[in-house]
């Protein structure tokens, strides 16, 4: 993939050569002829090798440092590799949006200038007025992301969202894969770049790079290694209090990052618990204790948030639609993903549908189940691993099978559950549970190569005895004799050919995931009508700014970039979140009114809704509604910015209002006067 932290090995040790005692023959006249054009040669040959030396020489210290300092150098590669994945932002990151999913992005962008606006004006983060007035956004009903918005407060306030976003996305991709890599060479494997191999494979594994292409939330896990290390661990003596407190501490964060891979992942250290039920019951009780302050400080810190999550203003029931239905299809772990470099976007379109969240590769498959095979006797942890990753393959499935994109009538083990009837379940997508597989593959990863390296270092090797984060060892030695780690059918073969064989066969597997740079797009400018704060001479408190088309989930998202780009200083109605409907039941966007259908119709095609010509005429009844619209939103100015239909939305706005006005950038309406006597 890119650069990786050196092995440390101890050097091997060299025979001294033997010195010759015969006395040197005589040289004749010739001879010596013969060696004056020699020497003229060898110097000039001396003088073209002068750079090998130093060639060589910068390698040993390039080798010496990463031997030295081999956290810093695997920090560096990951920070590398996802400036090189993120390198499309990067290159502009003001005017330029994910091109897979940039609503999402600006979705983000707008999250982060949230935390920002309350750090500020010290207002409540759980909920927002900035978006939807005069109802406002149920944040923690939505994806908060405050565990990031708030310490990246600072950047945002200084640079803008579009930066704390990058930094965001960059630091996601880095810190997982370090935070990966840090608990595997700690407590699991000897080699570093094993330890490195398997943080890369999890922090930019196909399903996290897809994520990232506007989800960031679903891409920055970098505590997600630490609770499990810590769940696993608990039960120690003398850390009853110490872990419990810990834990507590990663689970808050957490949920303040993203609550569904929280539930993951306690789902998985259930399952993993159950497995390995024998080894806990002993320390049972002090597991339970450190669990018990686990909840009751995590409870407490927690208790208010969830209660305004579920019970607080603008919460909802259920979800737009049956998430439990969005299965992973069994075809997509031997695909390549769209952004590797064995990917191909047009396989998407096929089984596609949902989310990448696996999509290996067949040679990554291959090279995990032989892992798998291999390892079961010789490392419990990897038995356990192996274990969890088949149910969570199975979980993932769904309500039915899917092969290739074809239904295949087998139910799935969702099949039973019925939206609106399992509580949390109803929230959880299937598909996602795959991901607790690609963490099963980047630990294989890591045990696989490290087997490898110590095939020729004795009976010592990663994923026998290296096992201090379950507490176990099993090296699956007998009678003294090491068992060759690959089986004794491989017994015959030359350890340094089985060796070399091996890591071979994981490096070709990775090569095709490499992740690509994410695509990007230019987004439509925002108006320095807006940029540069003019809007506040026709805003005053109390009255909100209608960006043109109506910001909503579909064909006005662009526009909710007005509000991130102004630092929320201003309402605007209507917006991009998840909401009650008027039957409370979650819906996307608000409960829509007419200017918001009548607005977006014409921004989308041009035309008034019911018009097959191209005459940009509303009726009566359309330009009533639209002013009643205006003085339910308390809007202060209608702004038309950059569009592709800006001509048809001011002649729409003309109509209603009189003519607008040029200003900074954008088309502007000065609506006080309908607002203020609250009287269209």
């Amino acid at each position: 993939m890119t650069s990786t932290p050196t092995d440390t090995a101890p050097p091997e040790s060299v025979e001294p050569r033997s010195v010759a005692t015969t006395p040197p023959a005589p040289r004749s006249a010739g001879s010596t002829v013969a060696g004056a054009s020699g020497s003229q040669a060898g110097s000039q040959a001396g003088s073209h090798g002068e750079a090998e030396p130093q060639a060589a020489s910068r390698l040993a210290r390039a080798r010496s440092f990463a031997t030295r300092r081999p956290d810093l150098v695997a920090a560096l590669a990951f920070v590398a590799l996802a400036l090189w994945t993120a390198g499309g932002l990067f290159l502009n990151p003001f005017d330029r949006v994910s091109a897979h999913n940039p609503n999402d992005q600006i979705w983000f962008e707008w999250l982060l200038e949230h935390g920002a606006y309350t750090v500020r004006h010290l207002e409540n983060p759980l909920f927002s007025e900035r978006q939807n007035y005069p109802f406002g956004v149920n944040l923690m009903a939505n994806t908060s992301v405050l565990g990031i918005s708030i310490p990246l407060a600072p950047i945002t306030m200084v640079f803008g969202s579009a930066i704390s976003y990058w930094v965001f996305l960059v630091g996601g991709l880095a810190g997982t894969a370090y935070a990966c890599y840090h608990v595997f060479s700690r407590h699991l494997v000897t080699s570093k770049v094993a330890a490195w191999l398997g943080g890369a494979v999890i922090g930019f594994a196909p399903g996290i790079i897809h994520h990232a292409n506007g989800q960031p939330n679903f891409s920055t896990h970098f505590l997600v290694p630490f609770l499990v290390l810590y769940a696993l661990r608990l039960g120690r003596p003398g850390r009853v209090m110490r872990d419990g407190l810990i834990m507590a501490g990663l689970v808050v964060w957490q949920f303040f990052i993203n609550q569904e891979v929280l539930l993951i992942t306690a789902v998985a250290l259930g399952v993993i618990t159950l497995v390995r039920i024998r080894d806990v019951w002993p320390n049972g009780p002090r597991i339970l204790g450190s669990l018990g302050i686990t909840a009751v400080v995590a409870g407490a810190l927690l208790a208010y948030p969830m209660w305004f999550q579920f019970r607080g203003p603008q919460s909802y029931r259920g979800l737009p639609f049956e998430f439990h239905s969005w299965g992973e299809d069994l075809a997509a772990y031997v695909t390549f993903a769209r952004d590797t470099l064995a990917g191909d976007a047009y396989v998407e379109k096929v089984i596609g549908h949902t989310e990448q969240n696996t999509w290996f590769g067949w040679p990554l498959v291959l090279v995990v189940l032989a892992a798998a095979v291999l390892l079961w006797r010789r490392s419990k942890v990897a038995r356990i691993a192996t274990i969890a990753a088949g149910i969570f393959v199975v979980a993932g499935i769904g309500p039915e099978v899917v092969v290739n994109g074809k239904e295949t009538g087998i139910p799935g083990p969702w099949a039973l559950i019925s939206s609106g009837h399992v509580p949390v379940l109803e929230l959880l997508q299937p598909t996602r549970l795959t991901m607790v597989v690609v963490g099963v593959v980047g630990l294989l990863v890591a045990l696989s190569w490290d087997a490898l390296r110590g095939m020729s270092s004795g009976p010592r090797s990663a994923g026998s005895d290296a096992t201090e984060a379950t507490g176990e060892g099993d090296t699956g030695e007998a009678s003294g004799r090491v068992r060759a780690p690959w089986g004794s059918a491989l017994r015959t073969v030359p350890v340094a050919r089985k060796r070399a064989f091996g890591m071979f066969a994981i490096a070709m597997a990775l090569v095709p995931i490499t992740p690509w740079v994410m695509p990007t797009m230019v987004a439509p400018k925002v108006p320095d009508f807006i940029v540069d704060d003019h809007w506040r001479a026709y805003t005053p408190a109390g009255y909100t700014v209608l960006p043109v088309p109506v910001p909503n989930n579909a064909d006005g998202i662009w526009t909710l970039r007005y509000s991130a780009a102004g630092r929320q200083e201003f309402q605007i109605p209507h917006g991009y979140f998840i909401g009650p409907d008027e039957n409370g039941r979650g819906w996307y966007g608000p409960v829509s009114r007419p200017t918001t259908y009548w607005v977006n119709h014409v921004a989308k095609t041009g035309r008034i809704d019911g018009r097959d010509d191209d005459l940009v005429a509303p009726t009566d009844e359309m330009k009533v509604g639209m002013k009643q619209d205006l003085v339910f939103w308390k809007v202060g100015v209608v702004v038309i910015g950059p569009h592709p239909h800006q001509r048809e939305l001011k002649m729409l706005w003309d109509q209603v209002l009189g003519p607008g006005k040029y200003s900074h950038g954008a088309w502007i309406w000065d609506v006080r006067w309908l607002t203020v006597a609250g009287n269209p």
